[in-house]
């Protein structure tokens, strides 16, 4: 079942506004990809070429990315791996389920880091940032991870509508 949109409210409680709205976002990227066939997952609908599975991809790489190698600074293998040849890459051997998955898993993983984090918490050295003086705090990170969600979810709106006619909100 897909989440409503989550209403703007009287809620001061900010670090459960991100999550709300990542969860929401989240679940539009995958109920975006819910029905198409696999090679109109696989099938660029735009000229700059990207395809719906490789959007996806580029999420959970992203937010993993942000979240994991950048605030916690914890080493993960091939932070850029949704790359390849300076554009997104999935190979034929990813399924679109197993990526809808790892993208709700790593959503798992930022719940876990925001409700045990303060907000105002900046990123831990090491990882992604290596200067002390611009390391972004916890907040940063989550506006940008949230504006990117949203545009890409936007991005596969239209495709979505390229695809079957089928429109988002």
């Amino acid at each position: 079942m897909r989440l409503p949109f989550p209403e703007p409210g009287p809620s001061s409680d900010v670090p459960a506004l991100f999550l709300t709205y990542l969860d929401y976002y989240r679940d539009t990227v995958a109920e975006r990809l819910a029905g198409l066939t696999d090679t109109q997952a696989r099938t660029a609908r735009v000229p700059s070429g990207w395809t719906p599975v490789e959007l996806v991809k580029h999420l959970t790489f992203m937010e993993r990315r942000w979240l994991v190698w950048g605030f916690l600074g914890e080493p993960v293998p091939d932070p850029w791996g949704d790359r390849a040849d300076d554009r997104w890459h999935v190979g034929p051997h990813e399924t679109v389920a197993d990526l809808v998955t790892a993208l709700r898993r790593g959503g798992t993983r930022t719940r876990q880091i925001v409700e045990a984090t303060p907000l105002s918490t900046p990123a831990t050295l090491g990882g992604r940032f290596t200067d002390e003086a611009s390391r972004p705090t916890l907040a940063a990170i989550l506006f940008h991870v949230l504006q990117e969600y949203a545009r890409h979810a936007g991005h596969l709106d239209i495709v979505r509508e390229l695809n079957d006619g089928r429109t988002g909100e």
